[in-house]
């Protein structure tokens, strides 16, 4: 199968950051509709990528954007809702239900057959957060579109890199704090590089093989929440003091910091973490897959002070 255009939904995010380098480093033309272009620049000046000023939430924007296109590629995704509503609330559920429902019918209606989506580890609609059980009825949605469409499903666990929101976040506030109050310590995750899922999406467009596959993405080791953190105070050589937080006021914790206007955590997110983001022995990952080790590519951006660090930190940005 002979990929050479590609709309790339979500794309201007932490990973289709790393999606659209790889795409455009291998000649790929890529679409990726945004809603304020001025925010991407990073991307606009890449070659092969276009980014028109759109709102994919609408049906025949989308089929327009297709035509012409031999792949779609889904990344769309939230993690707060400032409404609560069991098992999802409005928000997760036009976000990671109603758009996929969207982009299938798009794709129907301009012939595209390629769609790859991203959900999410443990993901199921009988999850207790609105996160995991509104991207397991979008993972349902997409899988049951593999009769009409060459369907693939990718469920990766937390994903760490250059520009996360996940280390980078333990790393500024440990820098800055003498304290780092932490709860649910003892969740644990299996982290994956951007860059391998990155490749993982991208290796798969061609590949008739993973044709109505869903497919887990995880680092090679389980780490529990705390560990992750102490080993980001030993990268950034913060001297804070990280104190456990007891259930409940882990949750009053949550609950202050989702009223910020742009939140780092909410109640969801702790639900959510109720679930190990781990793999079982029902998981399936890819054929071939060998995951980078965390401690292999975390103190390049962890820690920017070293010369690597600021070295592949000039090389994301420029997209190399």
């Amino acid at each position: 199968m002979d990929i050479k255009k590609v709309l790339l939904l979500g794309g201007s995010g932490f990973l289709g950051t790393y999606i659209a380098n790889r795409l455009s480093q291998r000649g790929i033309e890529v679409t990726i509709p945004t809603r304020r272009r001025e925010r991407t620049k990073a991307l606009i000046i890449q070659p092969n990528i276009d980014m028109p000023e759109v709102d994919i939430h609408c049906e025949k924007t989308l089929a327009s954007l297709m035509q012409g296109k031999d792949a779609v590629i889904n990344l769309v995704g939230i993690l707060h809702s400032r409404d609560v509503q069991f098992p999802y609330s409005p928000d997760f559920g036009n976000a990671h239900v109603e758009l996929p429902k969207k982009i299938i019918a798009a794709c129907k209606a301009s012939g595209v057959r390629r769609l790859v989506h991203m959900s999410a580890l443990k993901a199921d609609p009988q999850a207790p957060s609105e996160y995991l059980a509104s991207k397991g009825e979008g993972e349902a949605v997409v899988l049951a579109a593999g009769s009409d469409l060459d369907v693939t499903v990718f469920r990766p666990s937390v994903i760490f890199g250059l520009g996360d929101s996940f280390l980078s976040t333990f790393a500024s506030v440990l820098k800055k704090a003498p304290i780092f109050p932490l709860g649910f310590g003892h969740a644990r995750f299996q982290p994956v590089w951007a860059a391998d899922v990155a490749d993982a999406f991208v290796d798969s467009l061609g590949n008739e093989a993973t044709f109505g596959q869903a497919y887990d993405l995880v680092g090679p080791k389980v780490y529990t929440l705390r560990e992750l953190v102490d080993y980001t105070a030993e990268l950034t050589r913060s001297t804070a003091r990280i104190i456990a937080l007891s259930e409940s006021w882990a949750y009053l914790q949550a609950g202050l910091m989702w009223l910020a206007p742009q939140p780092l955590l909410s109640p969801d997110n702790l639900r959510s973490m109720q679930v190990d983001s781990v793999c079982d022995s029902s998981c399936n990952p890819p054929a071939d897959w060998k995951p980078t080790a965390l401690e292999a590519i975390a103190p390049t951006y962890v820690a920017q002070n070293t010369p690597k660090g600021k070295l592949d930190s000039f090389r994301f940005r420029a997209g190399r």
